[in-house]
């Protein structure tokens, strides 16, 4: 591998070791010409995942725009940057184990909510206005009973 602050084209392993329970690993080198250190990370390229939004529109499944969504509904809750990242990789595990390239919105959605209902109610409520688009006061009762029983609301089409 190529040094980052010399022409060197031959850099030397000094340390491997697993990173992110094991979906990649971290390796430390060395530059034996100027004695730059520096870090690598080598993973498993997947396929491109696509989110099918409710108008038919095909996208990039873009992890920067789901945790931005998540750290809007998590504003001023206890829920930690690192909970968060965790409940982003849960999902894409959780896809990519389906075998499918391909997920719905809606799968997408119910995936996340079911989750941040266990993490913290008040972002579940936050995240379920944006996400179902609560059209009046009703909605928020409905979904806010249902959180008191111990229950997830399903979405309504």
């Amino acid at each position: 591998m190529k040094c980052t602050q010399c022409p060197s084209e031959d850099t030397k392993v000094i340390e491997s070791r697993d990173a992110n329970e094991g979906e990649s690993i971290r390796r430390r080198r060395a530059c034996p010409d100027c004695g730059y250190r520096f870090t690598t990370y080598e993973r498993i390229e997947r396929p491109q995942l696509i989110v099918i939004k409710n108008n038919g529109v095909r996208e990039l499944f873009n992890r920067d725009k789901l945790l931005a969504g998540l750290y809007r509904a998590c504003e001023k809750t206890p829920v930690t940057s690192l909970q968060l990242e965790q409940l982003v990789s849960d999902i894409e595990k959780e896809i990519y184990a389906c075998g499918d390239q391909e997920v719905h919105t809606t799968k997408l959605g119910e995936m996340i909510m079911s989750r941040l209902a266990v993490l913290n109610e008040v972002a579940y409520v936050r995240f379920a206005s944006v996400y179902r688009r609560f059209k009046d006061i009703a909605g928020f009762e409905k979904e806010l009973l249902q959180i008191r029983k111990g229950k997830v609301v399903q979405p309504v089409d």
